[in-house]
């Protein structure tokens, strides 16, 4: 198929399209480099052994948009395209509502002009707040604790309605937990811009050396170990969900929510201990005071999307552990050791 792959540049994308080009997919990526870098590109490059046919497209430009689907036919859109970030949203939840529901809209209705009917969605499971009960199924209650969480609702309901107006319209939402790791290669990871807002960006920066410390949130939680517990997915586990859910939009003609999780929780210091044993670092850390909008804990039930894609989680804490510090420790300053050719800076500030 010949995919659009939004946001293709950020954490999860770059992931996402190694594996969608591997699948023999004519992958095109459109991404701002508002939380990327241009060096994904030549990385991918690199990796694929061929060119990345990329446009530099911000999802609230909509005329930059309707340009880019006039370019050329596409069979399916992917949208990674958003701000991520649950401590950040809370700061600033207007930039937040501007970047992914308008951009949503957007994309949307230049879909819609284009005529192309495929849609898979990286939604979140931050969409069920505080759940009811755990493992969370995809038929729990849906509420959210933050401005990110009800981004991602609203985006969700959104293409639900397009669904319903338009009955040729096919999507899939695909409520992934805590993405973690790297391409087993070590080129392609998770380097968020200044302070990084999620768990194993921070370890990884404090063994190398860029962060002192780690500042736990919660040290009283009602948890196993007192610290918030999550379920930590694997990037390429997780890449591999959306390759999947294209088959099945392509395959079943209907329209698909599921959770992509391992279905077990680990706690910070579990993780933390995870990464000591892979790195031989040791993680300093301290325990701070709650943050805004977290919840105690949350797990998925991830049997649906085995049950109809055929997928399951196939990496452990390990792998997760070892292949994040494999990407660090290669790149200690993340891509931009190496953000210095003229090229870069030109595709950077164009």
């Amino acid at each position: 198929m010949r995919i659009l792959l939004c946001g293709g540049t950020g954490y999860i994308g770059c992931h996402a399209y190694l594996v969608l080009a591997a699948r023999g997919h004519e992958v095109t990526i459109a991404d701002n480099f508002s939380n990327s870098s241009p060096q994904v590109l030549h990385r991918l490059e690199t990796l694929t052994e061929s060119s990345v046919n990329f446009h530099r497209v911000d999802m609230r430009d909509r005329l930059a948009l309707a340009k880019l689907f006039s370019t050329r036919r596409f069979d399916a859109v992917v949208h990674f395209a958003a701000l991520k970030a649950v401590g950040e949203s809370c700061e600033r939840p207007l930039d937040y509502f501007d970047n992914n529901i308008s951009g949503t809209i957007n994309l949307l209705q230049a879909m819609r002009e284009a005529e192309v009917r495929n849609l898979v969605f990286s939604s979140s499971a931050t969409v069920y707040g505080d759940p009811e009960r755990l493992p969370i199924r995809e038929d729990a209650r849906l509420q959210v604790t933050n401005p990110y969480g009800r981004t991602k609702l609203v985006m969700e309901e959104l293409i639900g309605d397009v669904c319903r107006a338009d009955p040729a319209f096919r999507s899939a939402n695909l409520r992934y937990f805590n993405p973690v790791g790297a391409h087993e290669s070590g080129m392609v990871g998770e380097d968020p811009g200044g302070i990084p807002n999620n768990l194993m960006p921070y370890i990884c920066q404090v063994a190398v050396g860029l962060r002192d410390k780690l500042s736990v949130f919660g040290g009283d939680w009602p948890t196993v170990d007192g610290t918030g517990v999550r379920d930590y997915i694997h990037v390429m586990d997780l890449a591999r969900a959306h390759a999947d859910a294209l088959d099945y939009l392509a395959r079943e003609d209907r329209n698909l929510t599921v959770n992509l999780g391992t279905g077990k929780g680990v706690s910070v210091l579990e993780l933390v201990r995870g990464f000591e044993k892979a790195s031989g670092r040791n993680i300093p850390y301290e325990i701070v005071d709650r943050r805004n909008g977290d919840v105690a804990e949350v797990y998925a039930d991830p049997s649906l999307a085995q049950r109809l894609l055929g997928w399951r989680a196939e990496f452990d804490v390990d792998a997760m552990c070892r292949d994040a510090w494999r990407w660090q420790s290669l790149n200690p300053q993340g891509y931009a050791s190496l953000f210095s050719t003229e090229s870069d800076r030109a595709l950077a500030t164009a």
